[in-house]
């Protein structure tokens, strides 16, 4: 097995079992390890520290097991399995919600490896060359599981297609969640096909939208709106610069009640908003992640101050916001900092009702904090 040796001092976050190795704690690579290599993780006095997988960049290595074990495919056959009865003991899926997340990598031990669950397709999207050399263990492992089904997609990040590994499958898969029927596109759609993080906060949203006019921004296929429809709004309109996604959105509508007070508008968000003269009960912001990288940071949070300020301003007293950041390196604190900002700015006295996060199929390892990616405000507005 080829080794990896860590610099004296930098092995102490390894024994506080963080999953993430950065090329500066790397004292030396043997000859030969290429991107994707499982490789043997060890201190500079020998000690044996863990298993994991090799990259370049700047996060040189995802750490797998800091147990002395085979990464085979007996390996990811045992960590899969323990995710999906870790989803069956929360009653997932269910006759009310059959597309869920059944892997979140480093939250489940796999880091580098998220797999989506729609009805009876499984979408993998591996973040690792790790975990893209793994697809067959990961495709096998699938197989043994007891959740019927009928595909198994791979999506990679990037340029590259997606394809289908075994079975056959369509750009529509029908799921239901919290009761509700969507159409999925697990080939062409954005991620794997559906914000999945967002089901607990869908669920939340029906509780405010009785008579209400709601505004939902950034809402791709419409995962928001369907919610406030059935919670008895009185309009919805879903804002999205993208064509197809909002065709998919009306598509949803029909599959629900309430197709009716449905109507979407194609446009960019951020002009949209800062121009808009009507004034709505409900706005929900849930843009992509603005920051990707450090370098990003004050951009983004810039850009999160300017579009919670534009909403702000376009609430009814006492109307309700419920804004979003899934950029990973932007953090709770600095998040609300920048929604905070917006509120002075905008003239608006504000309460924070309740912080919102991923739902409990999205798990955090307590090692690896920075798994907590999703955050939100659920905010009343006078």
């Amino acid at each position: 097995m080829v080794e990896v040796v860590i610099r004296k001092g930098r092995e102490r976050s390894l024994q506080r079992f963080h999953p993430w190795v950065f090329s500066g704690s790397i004292a030396s690579v043997a000859d030969g390890v290429t991107d994707g290599d499982v490789v043997r993780v060890v201190g500079y006095k020998q000690q044996f520290l863990g298993m994991g997988h090799y990259q370049s960049g700047s996060i040189s290595l995802k750490m797998l097991t800091f147990d002395d074990e085979a990464i085979d495919e007996a390996w990811f056959s045992k960590r899969i399995a323990s995710a999906a009865a870790m989803r069956a003991s929360m009653g997932l899926p269910s006759e009310h919600t059959n597309g869920f997340r059944l892997v979140h990598g480093e939250g489940d031990g796999l880091p580098g490896l998220i797999i989506d669950v729609y009805n009876n397709v499984a979408v993998v999207q591996p973040h690792s060359p790790g975990m893209e050399a793994s697809l067959p263990h990961i495709e096998q492992a699938l197989h043994k599981i007891d959740l019927g089904l009928e595909a198994i997609v791979h999506k990679p990040t990037g340029s590259r297609h997606t394809e289908v590994l075994s079975g056959k499958t369509s750009d529509r898969v029908l799921i239901r969640e919290n009761g509700l029927s969507f159409h999925v596109d697990p080939i062409r759609g954005q991620k794997t096909g559906f914000f999945l993080d967002q089901r607990n906060n869908r669920h939340l949203l029906r509780s405010l939208c009785q008579d209400q006019g709601v505004l939902n921004v950034f809402s791709y296929t419409g995962g928001f709106s369907m919610a406030a429809l059935a919670g008895g709004a009185r309009s919805v309109i879903s804002v999205d610069s993208s064509a197809k996604v909002l065709e998919l959105a009306e598509e949803n509508a029909a599959l629900n009640e309430g197709a009716d007070r449905h109507r979407v508008l194609k446009t960019d968000a951020v002009p949209y908003l800062e121009n808009l003269s009507e004034k709505y009960g409900v706005i929900v912001l849930d843009p992509p992640a603005f920051a990707k990288h450090k370098s990003a940071r004050h951009n983004a949070l810039q850009a999160y101050s300017r579009i919670n300020q534009a909403a702000l301003q376009c609430i009814e007293s006492g109307g309700y916001l419920l804004t979003f950041s899934c950029s990973q390196v932007v953090d709770r604190g600095l998040f609300q900092d920048a929604v905070t900002a917006a509120a002075i700015r905008a003239g608006r006295t504000v309460q924070v009702l309740q912080h919102l996060r991923q739902p409990e199929d999205h798990p955090v390892s307590l090692f690896h904090p920075e798994g907590e990616y999703l955050k939100g405000l659920l905010l009343r507005v006078q």
